[in-house]
């Protein structure tokens, strides 16, 4: 090996030897493992969607609050200062948001459970690899 060889694959991150355990990389167990675009999405994915519309739908329920708060005001005659139709607006959307989105929320919660559970499996998939243990990994899924 002359000083340029890395004994890296082309597009394989670079770790330094103090991160090599027995010849064997982080990158090389993270490499083999990376699976194919499958048509399911993975569950950081499905975790990230169901957040942002989780996020969104908040939200807007806060957007249209603020909306019927500053009518009501409107049609009353009263003038109600911006910042105190928004804060009315999110404290009456707080609890209204866990009984009308109910359903995103429960995603959101399997979700994070999944990413979770997927976290720990790799895990311990990878210090079983890195003690040499190949088939102690595989016999947890």
């Amino acid at each position: 090996m002359d000083k340029t060889d890395t004994g890296r694959r082309p597009g394989e991150a670079w770790i330094p030897a103090t991160k090599r355990r027995g010849g064997i990389a982080y990158a090389d167990l993270v490499a083999e493992d990376t699976p194919n675009s499958d048509a399911t999405p993975s569950p950081g994915g499905r975790l990230a969607r169901n957040l942002a519309l989780y996020t969104v739908a908040r939200l807007l329920l806060v957007v249209v609050l603020a909306a019927v708060i500053f009518g009501v005001g409107k049609l009353a005659g009263v003038t109600i200062p911006f910042l105190v139709v928004l804060i009315f607006a999110v404290v009456i959307a707080l609890p209204l948001s866990l009984v009308l989105f109910k359903k995103l929320r429960i995603q959101v919660n399997e979700a994070i459970a999944d990413v979770d559970e997927k976290r720990r499996r790799d895990k311990a998939d990878l210090r079983a690899r890195l003690r040499g243990d190949e088939e102690g990994g595989d016999a947890s899924r």
